[in-house]
């Protein structure tokens, strides 16, 4: 078996990756797949972050300026799916990923320094997205056929039915658009 490959990235280059592919292993299966159940999305994060590891730890070791490393990230951290929208949750998960494969790539200091990088934003998407500060609202667009309770003086007996209906705890529900000809109305609801 052929070694020259492994010896010429080195060490730092197989460290740093496993230190990355750890940081967003953990993110993704204790943060983001208890709280959206989305696992159509997991290939894409990883994806995106090992390409943007390897991409940005063979051009660092080309010289390049400063500004040609921050106009990649922002190509990279624009890219959007056209044939498919995104949630802003979801392209801020994207973002994160793109963020730790460049951070882990080119970080100069020690293997601490790295976890501790690591560490933050972990920590920061286990607090701000974990449930720990504000409670994780979801969303869902509901077509619901009793028009007569879609009234601002029915919001009582509204948010009742759907609750019966759909054994959520909504808290708030808001009218998308009402359809006069079917008698319907679709309808977004907010639960926890």
């Amino acid at each position: 078996m052929d070694l020259e490959l492994f010896d010429k990235l080195g060490d730092k280059f197989f460290i740093r990756f496993i230190i990355d592919l750890v940081a967003v292993t953990t993110i993704v299966f204790a943060i983001y797949l208890p709280n959206y159940k989305k696992r159509d999305h997991v290939f894409t994060f990883f994806m995106f972050n090992v390409i943007i590891y390897i991409i940005t730890y063979l051009l660092s070791k080309v010289e390049m300026s400063f500004g040609a490393a921050f106009g990649l990230f922002a190509v990279f951290s624009l890219l959007r799916y056209r044939t498919e929208n995104i949630s802003e949750k979801d392209m801020t998960y994207l973002l994160l990923f793109i963020a730790m494969g460049l951070i882990n790539s080119t970080v100069k200091g020690t293997y601490f320094e790295s976890f501790v990088l690591n560490g933050i934003l972990m920590f920061a998407a286990w607090v701000l997205d974990g449930g720990v500060l504000v409670k994780n609202e979801k969303t869902q667009t509901i077509q619901y056929e009793k028009i007569e309770n879609v009234r601002d003086d029915k919001e009582q007996e509204l948010l009742t039915d759907l609750r019966e209906r759909t054994g959520l705890k909504i808290h708030k529900v808001s009218v998308v658009y009402i359809d006069f000809v079917k008698d319907s109305a679709e309808l977004k609801i907010y639960f926890y």
